[in-house]
């Protein structure tokens, strides 16, 4: 298109947003606004009776660019990497926000405009939230809801590391899962989580260790006040790893020393204590 200009709708969108205009059209709309970042901005907004989600992405300047670029982060300046990232979970089978439509506009890497659009997650919440209480379960009961989670973020976890995706902002929070009746779950019932919030997502042909340290070191951070035991933590390893959890301790002690020296100083950061004991040896809880 004229003006390196891109844009893709899907067919509701198509119908409410016509004309040549679409894409300053898309700009121009206004929302609910949950983050605001630099020259990041989303929204949920209402189109036709829908909820979506809009992220306008607007001249980053050189500026920022050179910023990111010193401290040796890759800039993210337009939606192609979410979009990109959403793609690729899907075609891996891990659930996310479905895409209603995205665009992307200029050459000029300081001056460049996009959007992206996703379907909203109506009656969702955060994993944060569930792990609060854990849905009012007591005793057995709640240890079983536990674990199903514990199963179902290490699966995704391996998942996306093994198929060269990092996440970079991989907390609990970054997961959603439908709002029900949890007294009334049961072992066995689909919890259907979706990874949210890629706009950071980096996809390789490997995962850099690095990355992979961040992400579990994240992952590791948001869960030590959900009521994980270090058994627990030898868990999860046991499904990422798809081995023996004393293999793994055995074979990759720095490692997992890493991710947990890392969670602890980011808990010490953002609590101001010391971090529950988590992720050493099996111990009898």
């Amino acid at each position: 298109m004229a003006g390196g200009e891109q844009i893709e709708l899907n067919e509701h969108l198509r119908a409410v947003i016509a004309g040549d205009d679409a894409f300053d059209h898309i700009l121009a709309l206004t929302g609910e606004t949950y983050r605001q970042h630099k020259h990041r901005r989303t929204m949920r907004i209402e189109l036709d009776g829908r909820a979506y989600f809009l992220k306008v992405h607007r001249h980053p300047g050189w500026r920022e660019i050179l910023k990111d670029a010193l401290r040796g982060r890759v800039p993210v300046i337009t939606a192609r990497p979410e979009v990109a990232a959403i793609r690729k979970c899907q075609q891996l089978g891990i659930a996310t926000t479905p895409i209603a439509g995205w665009g992307v506009r200029g050459r000029n890497p300081a001056r460049i405009e996009s959007f992206l659009l996703t379907e909203a997650l109506e009656g969702f919440i955060h994993l944060d939230e569930l792990t609060i209480d854990w849905g009012g379960r007591t005793s057995n009961a709640r240890v079983q809801l536990q674990r199903a989670v514990l199963r179902d973020v290490a699966g995704i976890s391996r998942t996306l590391h093994t198929n060269g995706v990092n996440h970079r902002d991989f907390y609990l929070c970054h997961f959603m899962l439908p709002i029900r009746d949890w007294s009334a779950w049961t072992p066995g019932d689909p919890l259907n989580l979706h990874v949210i919030d890629l706009h950071r997502t980096q996809i390789r042909t490997r995962t850099p260790r690095r990355w992979i340290i961040k992400d579990l070191s994240g992952l590791l951070f948001s869960s030590l006040n959900a009521g994980y035991t270090r058994r627990d933590w030898l868990r999860f390893l046991r499904i990422y790893c798809d081995q023996s959890w004393r293999v793994t301790l055995r074979r990759a002690p720095l490692f997992l020393w890493m991710i947990r020296q890392r969670a602890g100083r980011q808990y010490r950061a953002h609590h101001g204590t010391p971090p529950p004991l988590l992720g050493g040896r099996a111990s009898s809880s």
